[in-house]
């Protein structure tokens, strides 16, 4: 590649340390993944600056390939154009996890394909790599049913699962989101769709009893992925509350053993009364 070239490319590395967008060439090379070497060479005119760099450069630093190749225009793409595609950039990130509260969970399970339906909740992103990639929503929790893991006014950020082969992809006892006609609702489950084509639903508190559903009225699953509570209980109540629940417990057994007592009592009396008498 000719030498004028390359010295568009070094004056345009120059503006960016007028404009102490980078603090070293070293800086510069390791941000657009080339030798720290190599680059001193190409500035030391010993080296010529290849199409890859120069890729490189325009992706990560705007420079204008047009100026580096011809001379025309300025040295670095629109800044317009490129706070534009900056905040389509951010802007998708943020659609990543889909909000759907409470007030939303009736229209979601009809709604959950309409695109305007889904523009209209709110989205967010978290800072964990993983909610970086693929499709996940956030629901509120509603009654105790999941108590203890689970609390009225949590919410769960969940995983899509493929919905082409629910089968094999949902875990026996993990926990799940399943939308169904009559609207959705969060369980642990076991999975029995390949010998009786259908989910079994468990609830944490166990004053609700399981029950099934069947595989082809589920419209999605969503495996919960991770909680987000507004409450933190205060280690010294959780232990104030397991003794005040210990010290109960044995007043109870403290009693029926004392109420055993007096029946013994009772049954050898009157087996003495009846020996008496025969």
């Amino acid at each position: 590649m000719c030498k004028i070239v390359s010295e568009r490319f070094i004056a345009c590395i120059e503006k960016l340390r007028e404009r102490n967008e980078i603090k070293s060439i070293r800086q510069f090379a390791l941000n657009v993944d080339y030798h720290p070497q190599n680059l001193n060479d190409i500035i030391k005119g010993n080296r010529d600056v290849t199409v890859d760099l120069i890729r490189n450069a325009a992706e990560t630093y705007r420079f204008n390939p047009q100026y580096i190749f011809t001379g025309l225009g300025s040295m670095f793409l629109d800044e317009d154009v490129m706070q534009q595609s900056a905040a389509q950039k951010s802007h998708v990130s943020l659609e990543k996890i889909v909000y759907v509260p409470t007030a939303a969970h009736a229209g979601y399970t009809d709604q959950f394909n309409d695109p305007v339906f889904m523009e209209d909740l709110v989205s967010f992103s978290l800072p964990d790599y993983k909610f970086q990639h693929g499709t996940y929503r956030c629901f509120d929790i509603v009654g105790d049913s999941m108590e203890p893991s689970l609390y009225a006014g949590d919410k769960v950020v969940c995983s899509a699962v493929d919905s082409n082969n629910f089968y094999s992809s949902v875990r026996n006892n993990l926990v799940y989101v399943i939308v169904m006609d009559g609207g959705l609702v969060v369980k642990r489950v076991k999975n029995r769709i390949r010998e009786a084509a259908v989910l079994e639903l468990l609830s944490d508190n166990n004053y609700y009893q399981p029950y099934e559903v069947p595989a082809n009225e589920i419209k999605e699953i969503w495996h919960v992925e991770v909680k987000i509570s507004p409450y933190l209980p205060s280690p010294n109540n959780i232990r104030h509350a397991f003794h005040e629940e210990m010290d109960d417990m044995k007043k109870i057994i403290d009693q029926q053993s004392r109420s055993i007592l007096v029946l013994n009592q009772t049954v050898e009396k009157l087996l003495k009364q009846n020996r008496a008498i025969y």
